[in-house]
């Protein structure tokens, strides 16, 4: 299993891509039964890094498994991928044979941990005896 950020795989695959050993660099990833891709959509892409990010989901379609962690709704993936075409084809493969968690009511832990340490650090301390 192989965790790290959308943003810096698909760095990693454009530069596999310049550097011609793109087919070698997702023969790499094949290895890991599972990738979990965080944030996809967090940062917005260009057309060559959308290129690479859709050929490393294309390729694992139906043989890997892709966890992807997203604020985006599938209807706003279009500022993922530009081209409502690509879109759609990246969603069809995402969303076959998937389970889909929709954590988007949920309090965000990372809240909960903020709000308990500002509650921790505004209680003053008990007078001393």
């Amino acid at each position: 299993m192989l965790w790290t950020s959308t943003a810096a795989l698909v760095q990693q695959l454009l530069a596999a891509k310049r550097d011609l050993r793109l087919a070698r660099e997702l023969a790499r990833l094949d290895r890991f039964a599972c990738l979990i891709l965080d944030d996809i959509g967090y940062v917005q892409h260009n057309r060559d890094e959308m290129e690479v990010l859709f050929t490393l989901l294309a390729e694992r379609y139906e043989r890997r498994s892709v966890i992807l962690t997203t604020n985006l709704v599938f209807s706003e993936w279009d500022r993922i991928f530009k081209d409502p075409m690509t879109t759609m084809a990246a969603i069809d493969r995402v969303v076959h044979h998937s389970v889909i968690l929709d954590m988007m009511g949920m309090e965000s832990y990372r809240a909960r941990a903020a709000s308990a340490q500002k509650t921790t650090t505004a209680t003053p301390p008990p007078p001393a005896s």
